[in-house]
């Protein structure tokens, strides 16, 4: 058993086929098979079995991926270790952020911390809500930028500032030339909202129920840029967050969208940065992590980074 056997084995587990898997470990397919027919008879048990053309996991395939896992995970984290050692300026930051963080927030994180570590790589991942934490259990990234805590055992979470949000209603609506409103006045109208589970939903139900109604749900989607479309064609109203906003509330009645402040409730979003209680962060993505708490500060209007 080799690492390399493992890495194959990782792969075709994921479901790259044994041809395309044996391409990239740069062997034939007859020697792949080989390879790992004898994995087979180290562990002791058949860890593939065939299904139509492909290959799955037995049983035995799926405890035995787990520790395959941990170990090239373990291995990889020492080779970028080692190499931060010998070269402390430099190094790889694996990050994962909501897709709307990525307009402002992000680049400006990396823009500063560049500038003091300039060799410093980053590998950059976009998901939703759903799928940031798992990135951070799957080790496929340092750390994650989120708008809520994720509540799991295994993740520290820190709050690095509070993201106001607004009442997005389209620029026909009865309220559009105002600038401030209670958001109880839209409390018989649709809202346009994302799917259960993301974050963003969890704050525009807890909102309006502080407000004092359910939302009337009309439309959900899973991207903010898809609610602000909604709203501009006039299918109802959303809580946007304020990095998201097209415009300013004021620059003029042509606008699709109206952002509108509210003043019943404190209509805002935590966004904070996570990595794994369980394992230490290499130097750089540390360095990156201590950038980030100290170059955001809330509550402040997104771009007032220090």
């Amino acid at each position: 058993m080799d690492l390399q056997v493992l890495r194959s084995f990782q792969a075709v587990a994921e479901g790259t086929t044994v041809t395309d898997a044996a391409a990239e470990a740069g062997i034939t397919q007859p020697a792949l098979s080989r390879a790992l027919n004898r994995l087979d008879e180290e562990v002791g048990a058949a860890l593939f079995q065939r299904v139509g053309r492909g290959l799955r996991l037995t049983p035995a395939g799926q405890v035995f991926k787990e520790y395959a896992d941990s170990i090239l995970d373990s291995y990889d984290r020492g080779l970028r270790a080692v190499a931060e050692v010998v070269d402390p300026d430099a190094g790889v930051v694996s990050l994962a952020f909501l897709h709307t963080l990525g307009t402002w927030l992000v680049p400006r994180l990396v823009t500063g911390f560049r500038e003091s570590s300039p060799q410093v790589r980053f590998e950059l991942h976009q998901a939703g809500e759903i799928g940031l934490a798992q990135h951070l259990l799957d080790s496929t990234a340092d750390l994650i930028i989120t708008s809520k805590d994720p509540g799991h055992p295994l993740i520290t979470w820190r709050r690095i500032l509070v993201e106001p949000l607004w009442l997005a209603v389209p620029t026909r609506h009865r309220m559009a030339q105002r600038r401030r409103v209670r958001l109880a006045e839209v409390a018989e109208e649709p809202f346009i909202v994302l799917k259960p589970g993301y974050g963003l939903r969890n704050v525009t139900e807890t909102l309006c129920h502080q407000a004092g109604f359910s939302p009337l749900v009309g439309f959900e989607g899973e991207e903010v840029e898809t609610l602000r479309g909604l709203v501009a064609a006039g299918l109802g109203v959303s809580l946007i967050p304020a990095s998201s906003r097209a415009t300013a509330p004021e620059a003029g009645p042509d606008l699709p969208v109206r952002y509108l402040q509210m003043t019943d409730v404190h209509a805002a979003r935590d966004i904070g940065i996570a990595w794994l209680a369980s394992r230490s962060l290499p130097p750089a993505p540390r360095r990156f992590m201590e950038h980030a708490l100290k170059a955001t500060a809330g509550p402040r209007e997104p771009g007032a980074l220090r």
